[in-house]
Order: C-alpha cells, then structure tokens, then sequence
C-alpha cells in the first residue's frame, strides 16, 4: 500500500525531508506497552522456599531481586527488535530534491573604473577600488540565474570577464582585478564600446550595463555620447555609478627614483567625478545615475540596482525518494538475536 506519506523530523535520517510510505502500520506500535503490561501481570515465573532466618532474607533479596533484570532483558531485547521491525514495515524513504529554475535572464556588463584614482583611501579603511570589488562580489551572489561579465577599464579597456553564470569563476576574476595594469587614464566612452559589444548579440529578454568611475573621460578614440547612442540603439540600459568624495582626496601614486626604483608616494589631489556625463548617459538609455560617498551608499547603489531589475524565476521543484528500511531492519534483527549469545557461548547466569 502506498499513501500521500508524512513527513519525519530529525531522529529519522535524512531530517525532515525523509518520509514514511505506510505511516498507518506505526499504529502497531501501540501494541508494545500492552505486550509489556501482560508481561509483568504473570505471576508463573516459579518460587523457592527460603528459611525465615535473616540472614536467608538478605541471600533472597540480593539473589532473586538482583537478578530480577536478567529475567526480564531478553524480553525487552526482543521488544525493541519487534518495534524496529514495525518502523521498518512503514517503509522509511529519503527524500531527494532537485529544483530547476526557469528564468528570463538578464544580462549584465559591469564596468569598472581601474585608473590611479581608484586607489583614492577616502573610502576608510580601504580604498575605492577594494570596496568597489567587494559590492561586486556581494551583486553577482545575489544574481541567479543571471549572465553577469566584467570589463575594466583606465586608459585603455579589457573584458575581464565575459558573460557567464558561473559564479565562483567571475568571483574569482573580480578578486583578481588590479591597480596599474592597463595604461592609466579615464576612457569612459571605450569601455561603454567595450561593454556594448559583449551584449549586442546577446538574446537576453533584458541587457543592462553597470558602469563605476571615479573621474572624467580623458582617453580613448570613442566619445561616450557616442558610446551612448550605441548603447540605446542596442536598446542596453546603463547604469552610472559616480564613486568619491567631494573635495582633495590622498591618493598613492607610483613614482620611479633616480634609480629606478619604484615608489608609492601619497599626495593630496582633487579628483572630480563628470556627473553631468553620467546623468546623461543613464536618461539616454533609460537608466540611473548615483553617486556613492563611502562603502554603506556604494553598497545600498548596488542593492537598488538589484531591485530595479529584477528576474522573473519560476521554479519546478522534484522530490525522489529512496528505500531506507534496510538499516531498520538489520537493527532488529541485532535486538532479536542478542538474547541468544549467552546460549550460544556456553554463558550461565548465577543464581
């Protein structure tokens, strides 16, 4: 017989995802108590006449009572042997659940600012950069079942990563991403380029770039207008996030000695982020500008960004259960034969 099954909790294995196929033969474990009730109600176990001498007395006493136990063990073995047995006939199952996700995916490109102001330590106790890779970090996690790549960008820009979904891989790329290994400057437009060109083959029912800077564009051979109008021709939504404090911030910068060697030196610079840029390429292409201050409102960016586009997901859930009555079984069998050893091995109980 196979009913809808109940599910257990955890003193059977598996937790609360295993289940009992017959769960209506537990009711013979109610049998148990009665079985032991009769068992103490028979009086036919047999007496010895003992002298009424005290000292006889305390020899009964400590005979008769003290081995009262062994008299009634084998029973009690052979009680819980009968009760695994019962657990058993219920048909004990582990549950397997395997969900799939349906989503309509979104692909995101984020862009991120690598250039020497990055390195800016306005953003305590780390500097722009750190914080920046570490919300990153936080955003693709919060992504299933999404496309997500990288671009990095400072004089020049390189996909760091493609679109993927595979998410410890792009982790493991963000970590990976470092001060001063492209030519430095601000080249706002060739990254955008960059970016629209992963996602312009892309069948995605949505395509959204994320793009960080901390400066104004000062390189590249393509205008960000014009980088822009590209995006919204691709119908790609960009999302500009301004990172930095207003005013001088201590920024370290390399500097090679007289003889050649390589030195971090900290000054005191102004580093100003083109805010109008920013805006107006986030209303030409349907999305925000932000500006981020510290790691908290770069955080709560990257949170909103998150609920403005969200995944529609629809998930299949599968459940497939496995027998579990074996171990059951055997442990009954042990409890049932135990109360046979002593015979098996010659033992004798003492009187």
């Amino acid at each position: 017989m196979s009913g809808a099954g109940i599910d257990l909790y955890s003193w059977l294995p598996g937790g609360s995802g295993s289940h009992l196929a017959d769960p209506w033969i537990l009711i013979l474990l109610l049998a148990l108590p009665l079985l032991a009730w009769r068992r103490h109600r028979k009086r036919a176990y047999g007496a010895l006449t003992y002298s009424s001498l005290r000292a006889d007395s305390t020899a009964r006493r400590s005979g008769v009572v003290g081995g009262a136990w062994r008299l009634h063990l084998p029973f009690y073995l052979r009680l819980v042997g009968l009760g695994l047995l019962i657990v058993a006939a219920a048909r004990p199952q582990l549950g397997f659940t395997r969900e799939e996700m349906l989503t309509e995916g979104i692909d995101i490109q984020v862009v991120l600012d690598i250039s020497g102001s990055m390195a800016a330590e306005d953003f305590q106790p780390r500097n722009r950069l750190t914080v920046a890779k570490d919300v990153m970090k936080e955003f693709v996690s919060e992504r299933p079942g999404d496309r997500i790549g990288v671009t990095v960008f400072a004089g020049q820009a390189l996909t760091k990563a493609p679109l993927t979904s595979d998410y410890n891989m792009l982790r493991f790329l963000i970590d990976s991403v470092e001060l001063y290994t492209i030519p430095d400057g601000t080249a706002i437009g060739l990254a955008l380029a960059n970016a629209a060109a992963r996602l312009k083959d892309s069948e995605a029912d949505s395509k959204v770039i994320v793009l960080v800077t901390d400066g104004v564009n000062n390189r590249g051979a393509i205008d960000p207008q014009s980088a822009a109008a590209v995006c919204e021709g691709l119908a790609i939504k960009v999302y500009t996030v301004g990172v930095g404090t207003d005013g001088e911030v201590i920024v370290p910068l390399r500097a090679v000695d007289a003889f050649g060697r390589e030195q971090i030196k900290r000054r005191r610079m102004q580093v100003e982020v083109d805010e109008e840029l920013l805006q107006s390429i986030a209303d030409r292409t349907g999305g925000r500008f932000f500006q981020a201050i510290d790691p908290e409102s770069l955080r709560g960016i990257f949170d909103e960004i998150d609920q403005l586009e969200t995944t529609p997901m629809q998930v299949k859930r599968y459940v497939r259960y496995q027998e579990f009555f074996q171990p059951w079984v055997w442990a009954a069998l042990c409890f049932l034969l135990l109360p046979l050893v002593p015979g098996i091995l010659g033992w004798t109980a003492e009187p």
